[in-house]
């Protein structure tokens, strides 16, 4: 039993606020989805890649590349 009811203190009631995807779509100027990955070059060296998309227009931004291996080991390390 949770703390709220042994306290007898009832759930809040339902708002009329909008759903999940009404949300989404009123943010989405201001959502941003961040990766960091690794990309193989023609000459098989790597480079490691920041990058940024907007959801509102689904534009994608390169923020940095390096070809120097993060301190932290590859990206993939970062995945778990």
């Amino acid at each position: 039993m949770g703390i709220l009811k042994k306290a007898g203190i009832d759930p809040a009631p339902r708002r009329s606020a909008p759903t999940w995807s009404q949300f989404l779509r009123s943010q989405a100027e201001a959502i941003l989805a961040c990766d960091f990955f690794a990309a193989d070059l023609l000459d098989g060296s790597k480079a490691y890649v920041m990058a940024v998309i907007e959801h509102a227009t689904r534009r994608i931004r390169i923020l940095g590349v390096t070809c120097t291996q993060p301190e932290n080991g590859p990206p993939s390390k970062f995945a778990t």
